[in-house]
């Protein structure tokens, strides 16, 4: 047991059984919360205390809290999955506790202990356990955050901290389902540079990426990808998903993690499951151009995103302002199929969990 202990307190008024079911009929991304979250507060005095699980409401903040204006914040994507058994699962949480603690430790905030961060997760899950739905690839989405609370316009790290964690029952990331996307190239933005904060999951990099992502739509596309701040040639990862490349010799690459890159959960668990499934990989650096001559002369055979959210998406082109290039067909191909699948069964529990992934909650 963690030092910090997370107290119980049910929510006095949750939702009823049928506006549960009806939310959970269709519930989209990100827009219904479960009727709990875990809340605990951090000060430079007392350090961590007041942990509860309670009942999921607004926050009162006052106006000059530190977050609204310096963007000290961090954050985390998990999911909780419903298996066959009925049985609750966590995929790799303890991934996520060492990140989240990484991220802290860039942004200038306190680590949270990570056996607290765990604690917190299964507490919330196992009391909220109705709202994991089952069924296609839905999931329970969990998303713990931490940000500088004191009421404080100085620049300096917070001297008061909440972490919060809440839960949203979620469908497919992409509303029309799973398709391969088109991919605007950004030329003019940069998502991150060397010596910032591109390898944490912190909320300005998000912010950052809105830009472009907003052109990417307005040109017809579904996501941006990013080149690198220096040369602006080296291809580093969409606004919120890392990108896979398969060779027309069967091997797969990626782009190396150079610190302005986030090192992606599932985009580590992908490099396992690519060689389990006798691929070669490879992390290095890729530059655009080789994507562009390598999708043209078919060099490059299938381009696929990952991520939390999103999973595993195959990737139909890529455009930028000049022109656009095709993968293959456009229409993903074998090894994004067998990848997805692979990391899927593991997820939902219908496949055998060879690297102990899954953690039961309940």
């Amino acid at each position: 047991m963690s030092a910090l202990e997370f107290i119980v307190e049910p929510n006095t008024q949750p939702a009823s059984d049928d506006q549960r079911a009806q939310t959970m009929a269709n519930p989209g991304f990100g827009q219904y919360f479960s009727d709990h979250m875990a809340i605990a507060t951090w000060t430079k005095n007392d350090g961590w205390h007041d942990a509860r699980i309670t009942a999921f409401g607004p926050l009162e903040l006052s106006p000059a809290t530190s977050v609204f204006h310096y963007a000290q914040t961090i954050f985390e994507g998990m999911k909780a999955y419903r298996h066959p058994d009925d049985s609750i699962h966590l995929f790799r949480p303890e991934a996520n506790a060492a990140r989240f603690a990484k991220s802290a430790r860039r942004l200038a905030l306190p680590e949270l202990p990570e056996s607290a961060f765990l604690d917190s997760i299964k507490a919330l899950v196992e009391l909220d356990q109705a709202w994991v739905p089952s069924g296609g690839e839905t999931s329970l989405y969990l998303r713990p955050f931490m940000f500088g609370s004191d009421p404080f316009l100085g620049v300096r790290p917070s001297a008061q901290v909440t972490y919060c964690a809440i839960a949203s029952p979620a469908g497919s990331y992409f509303s029309g389902g799973v398709k391969p996307v088109r991919i605007w190239l950004s030329e003019e933005y940069t998502r991150a540079a060397p010596g910032g904060t591109g390898a944490a999951k912190t909320g300005g990099n998000y912010a950052a990426s809105l830009l472009a992502q907003a052109e990417a739509i307005e040109n017809g596309c579904d996501q941006v990808a990013f080149l690198d701040a220096i040369e602006k040639k080296w291809v580093e990862e969409l606004g919120g998903m890392n990108l896979y490349f398969v060779l027309d010799d069967n091997s797969v690459v990626t782009p190396e993690l150079s610190g302005t890159i986030l090192e992606g959960v599932t985009r580590d668990s992908i490099l396992k499951l690519v060689t389990d499934l006798g691929h070669p990989v490879t992390e290095r650096k890729i530059s655009v151009d080789e994507w562009r001559d390598g999708a043209a002369s078919g060099r490059i055979r299938e381009v696929f995103a990952c991520g939390t959210a999103a999973v595993i998406t195959p990737v139909a082109s890529l455009k930028w302002k000049d022109g656009e290039v095709q993968v293959a067909d456009g229409n993903g191909g074998a090894v994004t199929a067998a990848v997805r699948s692979a990391l899927l069964d593991v997820q939902y529990g219908r496949a055998a969990d060879p690297h102990n992934w899954m953690t039961k909650v309940c």
